[in-house]
């Protein structure tokens, strides 16, 4: 489900919204709750930098029209439902200011119109415009920061808001266009996985392997880097990290800088995924040594995130794991050891060492306490020799 929406400028900068289906088009909001404060009524007004406005409304698509008490009735919506609506998506509360359009309008009616009907409950309607909100914010800002930045470099006789017109109007339609294709694939995906759970308790609380990994010694390079060097570092991790990942089954959670998090449907892929992590970065001179710990257990998902004792011991393992090496629980090695790919015991080794049956070896290691989480005895996952 999708809505579009449009927004409000501070400063004289464009800013607007973007569902993930539908004509209007959005961008980066000022003011986000938590970031960038509350911004008053009067701050947005008619006047304003003049290429800033055309921005916004070649962005949005529309004009402003509508103070927020008008779009709430012209929508057929409650003005409460309708600032928690906004808020949710992510924007400041502008007061009575005219600064809303047809598509503001349309998003609340859409929303609204799902919660009548029975289709969604009015928390879970929320909770769909915090997510989008939450996602599209940032990739807004990414692109705004990083690919728009690099593109509109100045040139001789033109200055960077001069070229940015014309792009933003080239871009933007595929850009859009884009944007659905990548989410229908992921919505696939995610539906997919949801419809093969074994029973509905698992479309909640899911059994699932979870990883972290992260760079060791990150707190002594952010004061020895270079702000620009160490930017470049972590990009250059994450995406790593990010194309390891997906390539070999899982899924990214989220980028910490030093940290990324991800989560894998068997233990199997996890474990191959950190260890293709370590072995990936320890071939590159330019990165610091990783270390990745890995749980597995039954989560709770919400928002695209995951949640629970599952997650915490594995954070708890990586914190312990050493230098460029993989710590699983107890539960992860049994399941590699009842999915075939690692072997039960010493005799199964020496049996199967001609054969090659198995991809990873474990070997335990002395138990300890773990805060929060009591004893627990960790596993190093390595992968075995042909």
């Amino acid at each position: 489900m999708t809505a579009d929406d449009g927004g409000t400028t501070r400063a004289g900068r464009a800013t607007g919204d973007d569902g993930t289906g539908g004509g209007d088009h959005g961008t980066r909001h000022a003011g986000h709750p938590g970031v960038g404060g509350s911004i008053g009524e009067e701050d947005i007004g008619e006047e304003g930098d003049p290429l800033a406005l055309r921005l916004e409304s070649l962005i949005l698509g529309a004009e402003r029209r509508y103070t927020p008490f008008q779009a709430a009735r012209a929508a057929g919506v409650s003005m409460d439902l309708a600032a928690r609506f906004w808020r949710a998506m992510g924007f400041a509360d502008i007061g009575q200011a005219k600064a809303l359009t047809e598509a503001d309008v349309l998003a609340l009616r859409r929303l609204a119109g799902l919660v009548e009907a029975g289709l969604l409950s009015e928390p879970m309607a929320v909770q769909v415009a915090r997510s989008t909100g939450q996602t599209t914010a940032r990739l807004a800002d990414w692109q705004i920061d990083s690919f728009l930045e690099g593109l509109t470099e100045p040139q001789e006789g033109l200055s960077r808001a001069e070229i940015t017109y014309p792009l933003v109007e080239l871009l933007l339609p595929e850009l859009e266009e884009f944007l659905i294709y990548v989410w229908r694939r992921q919505l696939a995906a995610a539906t997919g996985r949801v419809v093969q759970a074994a029973d509905d308790a698992e479309m909640v609380d899911r059994r699932l392997a979870v990883g972290f990994a992260d760079l060791v010694g990150f707190t002594r390079l952010t004061r020895r880097l270079e702000e620009e060097e160490l930017g470049e570092l972590v990009e250059a991790f994450e995406t790593t990290a990010a194309d390891l990942v997906a390539a070999h089954g899982g899924r990214l959670i989220k980028t910490l800088g030093d940290e990324v998090l991800y989560a894998a449907d068997d233990a199997g892929t996890a474990a191959e995924i950190g260890l293709r992590l370590i072995e990936t970065l320890t071939n590159d001179e330019t990165m610091p040594e990783l270390r990745v710990g890995i749980a597995f257990g039954t989560v709770t998902t919400r928002m695209g995130d995951v949640f629970g004792t599952t997650v915490n011991l594995a954070s708890r393992l990586t914190s312990i794991a050493p230098k460029d090496a993989v710590l699983v629980d107890g539960a992860l090695a049994e399941e590699l050891t009842r999915s075939g790919d690692a072997p039960k015991s010493e005799a199964e080794v020496a049996a199967a060492a001609e054969r090659g049956e198995y991809r990873f070896a474990l070997q335990p290691m002395w138990q300890r306490p773990v805060r929060g989480l009591g004893v627990v005895e960790p596993w190093l996952l390595t992968r075995r020799e042909p």
